[in-house]
């Protein structure tokens, strides 16, 4: 068996640990819910996804599907999902900012994982490089949702505006041409993996505060020499793999908005699909100085929103 098909059978396993998982503790959930709306009637409190105890989730609306359609088809281009869906749901209030970064790679991990399918189908890389560097964006991504999922509101606030901010800026220089334009080879090896290695870490665990891998991806790919379409299945295998892996952690602590997710999840899986088959060419530039325009204003909002926030521990202002 070829190690891409190895890679090929553990991502269907993944696909169906993961819905398994967020089945049955969302089912677990409900029941939780019921027994506490019998016990504590109308006045008993919501939970994170804004369900009334005693209530079955509730599904997702249009909107939610519509943003995970629109987000998910520009992230098969290579435009990439998080800062897009992050401004959205900011522009929409469609869900606290606490959640955000639980819902992002919940509401990706099932598109991701379709991306990633198709990408390393398709696009040649050298595969030892192709797993080392997935198997740094999980151990990343594990490590660093432990971390996000106990953060308070401020903090996340604070820590997505900053890097959004970022985010940005590689997107400019890119667009501007300051960046790498890569290599020609497949793969690395030596002490350039050690490299990527570490590299690809730290971006998985960036994610989990829901920062996207994609740019900052490419970036490295260039920087390493490699041929910039190496890019796609690297990247997108990576997010096929952490994202499950850090979504774990976040759905066990509840830190997600649900009904948004399972919209992302719904609205996604048939975009990817429509981008890779059917779509052959866009103006993507223009998408890009989009994208830059709107992860502003949402640095931003999220800036500010932070500044009139009260710190943990801090006296509430009169």
């Amino acid at each position: 068996m070829s190690a891409k098909t190895v890679l090929f059978v553990l991502l269907g396993l993944l696909f169906v640990v993961f819905v398994v998982y967020w089945a049955v503790v969302e089912r677990a959930r409900a029941r939780e819910r019921a027994r506490a709306g019998a016990a504590g009637g109308a006045s008993a409190p919501s939970d994170a996804g804004g369900t009334s105890p005693g209530a079955p989730p509730p599904a997702p609306r249009p909107l939610h599907m519509g943003l995970g359609f629109v987000t998910n088809f520009f992230d098969q281009l290579g435009v990439g999902s998080f800062a897009t869906t992050t401004s959205l749901f900011k522009l929409g209030r469609v869900v606290d900012d606490r959640d955000i970064p639980g819902t992002l790679n919940v509401g990706h991990a099932l598109p991701t994982l379709a991306e990633a399918l198709i990408s390393i189908a398709l696009i040649q890389v050298e595969m030892r490089t192709l797993v080392a560097l997935i198997a740094a964006s999980v151990l990343g991504a594990y490590l660093g949702a432990g971390v996000v999922a106990g953060w308070s509101r401020r903090r996340i606030q604070i820590g997505m505006g900053i890097l959004l901010l970022v985010a940005a800026a590689i997107i400019v220089a890119r667009q501007a041409g300051g960046m790498p334009g890569g290599g020609t080879a497949l793969g690395i090896d030596g002490p350039l993996l050690a490299i990527g290695f570490f590299a690809n870490l730290v971006l998985g665990a960036l994610m989990t505060l829901g920062i996207g891998l994609f740019a900052p991806c490419m970036i490295m790919v260039s920087l390493l020499g490699m041929n910039p379409k190496t890019a796609f299945p690297i990247m997108m295998g990576s997010c096929a793999f952490l994202m499950p892996a850090a979504s774990f952690r976040f759905i066990r602590s509840g830190r997600y908005d649900r009904r948004a997710a399972l919209g992302l999840t719904l609205g996604g899986v048939p975009a990817v699909l429509i981008a890779a088959y059917l779509v052959r060419s866009l103006p993507l530039h223009a998408v890009q100085w989009m994208v830059v325009v709107v992860v502003v204003y949402t640095a931003i909002v999220l800036l500010r929103a932070a500044r009139r926030e009260t710190p943990r521990g801090a006296a509430a202002p009169e």
